[in-house]
């Protein structure tokens, strides 16, 4: 015997088949193509050594048998070693990345749970201003944080872009998470509070396993704002090798490698190479976050 629908579950149902009509997926079919064009053309020119050919002629042209033979390796061998060495400009990316990403998700999620489960005086009005950082600008708060920066000696190095990453994304990251964990039953914490849990025990064993979505939404959120990053990599690292990200040596051969300008292009694709690949592969757990809340039942 096949059981009642709920509201919540008829209202997802209603949703989705609004969502699957001919029209729909027709109009996302036309605007995914013309959204990759313009990335499947540079993909094409990154691998064009040619550089009269690309001067004179558009990508969609070399994709004829005739011109195959422009094709090869040579723009990324330049790109990848030589005077560019976009390889050790990656590295550091990474290493600017992932603590920008991990650190601010793990202090978010602490106090969101503690803005969520935990009472304490001014908890309302704490959170209030926590939420109001979100429109502080960036530009604002440079001169302060570089001149506290070289008193404690830390201007130049990678800890003063993880700090400043966390402190930027913690606003937000605290606000979404504490939004998702209210949509956690609230009957699910009073239980394990019966059972004699503690709160590390409700966070680590029943909030955080349901907290991957959300987790996943923001990290994306974080990431791409991190690895995309310029203006704060600038104002605190320097632009030395040292700590220079992908997108400062990108910079770099914009202003001042005006004759290796056919190189941008696989410049560009190795920078955006790794936000396609994590977009695509949290997409699932993002679609999930995303939508969590957005139908109550």
């Amino acid at each position: 015997m096949s059981r009642k629908l709920t509201r919540h579950e008829k209202a997802l149902i209603r949703t989705r088949n609004k969502l699957s009509s001919p029209w729909s997926s027709a109009i996302s079919i036309i605007i995914a193509v013309l959204w990759t064009i313009p990335t499947v053309g540079l993909l094409v020119t990154s691998f064009r050594d040619n550089r009269m050919a690309i001067s004179t002629s558009g990508w969609w042209t070399s994709l004829s048998p005739s011109h195959w033979k422009d094709f090869g390796l040579g723009n990324y061998r330049s790109v990848l070693g030589g005077g560019y060495n976009l390889g050790a400009y990656f590295v550091n990316s990474f290493v600017i990345t992932i603590p920008g990403v991990l650190i601010p998700i793990t202090l978010a999620l602490l106090a969101a749970y503690a803005f969520a489960w935990c009472e304490f005086p001014g908890k309302n009005i704490l959170f209030v201003a926590v939420f109001a950082l979100q429109v502080v600008p960036i530009q604002v708060t440079m001169i302060p944080l570089l001149s506290q920066y070289v008193k404690w000696g830390l201007n130049n190095t990678f800890w003063v872009l993880w700090l400043s990453h966390t402190m930027f994304g913690l606003p937000l990251a605290i606000f979404l998470l504490h939004n998702f964990m209210l949509d956690i039953p609230k009957e699910l914490i009073e239980a394990a509070k019966v059972d004699g849990a503690s709160h590390v025990q409700i966070f680590l064993k029943v909030v955080l396993p349901l907290m991957v979505p959300a987790i996943a939404s923001f990290a994306i959120f974080q990431f791409l704002w991190v690895w995309n990053d310029l203006l704060v990599a600038l104002a605190f690292a320097g632009n030395t090798p040292a700590t220079a990200p992908l997108t400062s040596r990108l910079s770099d051969m914009v202003g001042s490698r005006g004759s290796a300008w056919y190189l941008l292009a696989p410049g560009a694709f190795i920078a955006m190479v790794v936000p396609v690949a994590v977009f695509l592969f949290l997409q699932r757990y993002f679609v999930r976050g995303m939508l969590a809340g957005a139908v109550k039942g």
